[in-house]
């Protein structure tokens, strides 16, 4: 293994490490689900929320086969992420890469353990006396979503890269 791919499977570690860590404690030991809403600033609460459909809560399903469905699409993602990973050049995109992976596959443990993905954080603000929220996620998706913003800017700004698979 080249020091490169360690790089990204080290970076993918930490990430679903970090994911599963922050969950169980908010659920078993910070006990968020008897909690409910706890106000962390004027404009971030922890909120327990399961999403049982893909991102930003598309395609709510919760039967057994769209929950099959989903982890195979999802198990198909990871193994031709990998592939790319293992032949992308530039540290960045490999450590982006192994974000993706790391937080994906956080995300699927979720889904076989509970049969939705645990997503908790809340952003918000109030402008006129109307609240807006932001979606709710967790630090899966935050990493699933910085490993695409570096994935980006190293295709601009990074040396040559390998194609996807």
């Amino acid at each position: 293994m080249t020091p490169r791919l360690r790089l990204g499977v080290l970076a993918g570690l930490v990430t679903l490490v970090l994911d599963q860590a922050s969950k169980l404690w908010l659920l078993y030991v910070f006990d968020l689900p008897n909690r409910g809403t706890v106000k962390v600033t004027p404009f971030f609460d922890l909120y327990l929320a399961w999403n049982i459909g893909i991102s930003f809560g598309w395609l709510q399903n919760d039967s057994p086969l769209a929950q099959y469905g989903l982890m195979a699409v999802k198990v198909v993602a990871v193994v031709l992420l990998a592939i790319w990973m293992a032949r992308s050049e530039t540290r960045l995109a490999t450590t982006a890469l192994g974000m993706i992976i790391g937080g994906a596959i956080g995300n699927g443990i979720d889904r076989l353990a509970y049969g939705a993905v645990v997503d908790f954080a809340l952003f918000h603000i109030e402008i006129g006396g109307t609240v807006y929220n932001w979606y709710i996620f967790n630090l899966a998706d935050v990493a699933i979503v910085a490993g695409v913003a570096a994935l980006l800017y190293d295709s601009f700004f990074g040396g040559p890269a390998a194609k996807a698979p």
